[in-house]
């Protein structure tokens, strides 16, 4: 990474860990943090087919534009997702805690064997459910970046062997996971919060489903997958597969109500989500923390992290064809806001950190503004055009949360999240 590049990030931890070899073929230009150094540039509009019909109804949306706009992003930005749920796929109960958390919860460990078999590809899926509410719950998931046991402090949750990252203080040697790394990253998971509000909670571990660096994909669904005609997936949608696949096991339990499961990601586990949302109708309401560029933040404005920097440094999160739209973003079909139009008119909450310049949170309120059309013909209230001060929740069918601080995942964001959720979920 250039030294000047590493000095405006220095504030940003999560962002400056090992990454992939810089794919990039010339340096990367300053980074923009101003709103008067914003380039002048141009959204595509949403409820405009590419042929220039205009989309005058949910009909003409549902069975025209979402699929093309579906297409644009499986060739341009993430790939084609080529399979779906596996006839294989087994899930396995390897833990049932009836009085976990001081009997706040029943804990659950759920292997998922995407070929069926116990040494194939899998993810162990932790699912905490609330014990003082008797009927069907409505359940959060999302993944987590190093285990399943970094998310909470519980000592019985075993260390788990599978490929980690290794963020914030958890530095890890070989990417192995250590028993230093308990409860480390408990802050991003305050699931005694969401279980006195009576929601579930379910989580696994993102490089258990496929490791996030270059050279891995045999490991996970993409070895499990023919080759698509076109627009190879990257690790994005690898992940948001996973997503659901974990939605396939949550169907099949009694206590939880799978009409009311509210996915959500933070950063480029944010950016699987949406994606995943996209994708996956299933999902009753979608949110992202942080997700930035790729995820919620618009492209085009070319504010903090750009399309340059996601392929320099993480080329192989999408679609090979997406590194022809480095440093020539005007030329990229669709931006973000579309992605964010595809969920409608399920709820969607797109949240942010007031100074996390590099995940562009005024780019991210832009965003889920320009999506607001398609939420506004699909009959539901679009955001108003000017963005809220810190700690205001738009509340909204496409909402938006603007936290004091920085890039994180804070109990502040949760508290919008479910205040969110009990408005919009039946």
């Amino acid at each position: 990474m250039p030294l000047r590049l590493r000095s405006l990030l220095a504030s940003l931890p999560f962002l400056l860990l090992p990454a992939p070899p810089m794919h990039a073929a010339q340096p990367l230009p300053p980074t923009i943090t101003e709103e008067s150094q914003v380039p002048p540039y141009e959204l595509p509009q949403p409820l405009l087919s590419s042929a220039n019909t205009p989309i005058l109804s949910p009909s003409q949306w549902e069975t025209l534009r979402r699929p093309e706009l579906l297409r644009l992003f499986e060739t341009h930005v993430y790939g084609k997702t080529p399979l779906g749920r596996p006839d294989a796929l087994r899930f396995v109960v390897r833990e049932e805690i009836p009085n976990a958390r001081g009997n706040q919860a029943t804990r659950l460990r759920v292997a998922l064997l995407f070929d069926g078999t116990e040494t194939g590809p899998q993810m162990e899926l932790l699912v905490y459910l609330p014990n003082h509410v008797p009927g069907p719950v409505p359940v959060i998931l999302g993944l987590n970046f190093d285990g399943n046991y970094t998310t909470t402090a519980e000592p019985d949750l075993p260390v788990p062997s599978h490929w980690a990252m290794g963020l914030f203080a958890n530095k890890l040697e070989k990417h192995t996971p250590s028993p230093a790394g308990r409860g480390i990253h408990q802050h991003l998971w305050p699931y005694a919060y969401a279980l006195e509000h009576g929601f579930g909670v379910a989580t696994a571990a993102y490089g258990e489903i496929e490791p996030d660096a270059d050279g891995f994909a045999p490991q996970g669904p993409r070895g499990l997958a023919p080759l698509p005609e076109s627009g190879a997936w990257g690790r994005i949608g690898a992940w948001a597969w996973g997503l659901s696949r974990a939605m396939d096991y949550l169907e099949t339990h009694p206590r939880v109500d799978a009409q009311r499961v509210v996915l959500t990601g933070f950063s480029r586990l944010g950016k699987a989500a949406l994606w995943a949302g996209a994708q996956d109708p299933r999902f009753a309401m979608v949110a992202s923390f942080g997700s930035g560029a790729g995820g919620a933040a618009l492209s085009k404005r070319l504010f903090g992290e750009t399309v340059q920097h996601l392929v320099a440094r993480n080329a192989g999160w999408f679609t090979p064809s997406f590194t022809q739209y480095a440093a020539n973003e005007a030329q990229l079909p669709v931006d973000q806001h579309e992605l964010l139009a595809l969920i409608a008119p399920r709820p969607l909450l797109v949240t942010s950190g007031s100074t996390d310049l590099w995940s562009d949170p005024r780019g991210e309120f832009l965003s889920a503004l320009a999506a607001s059309p398609v939420y506004q013909l699909l009959g539901h209230s679009g955001l108003p055009p000017t963005m809220p001060p810190a700690s205001s929740l738009l509340e909204s069918r496409i909402g938006y949360f603007l936290r004091p601080g920085a890039h994180d995942v804070t109990l502040e964001d949760w508290q919008a999240l479910l205040r969110f959720a009990k408005k919009h979920l039946p």
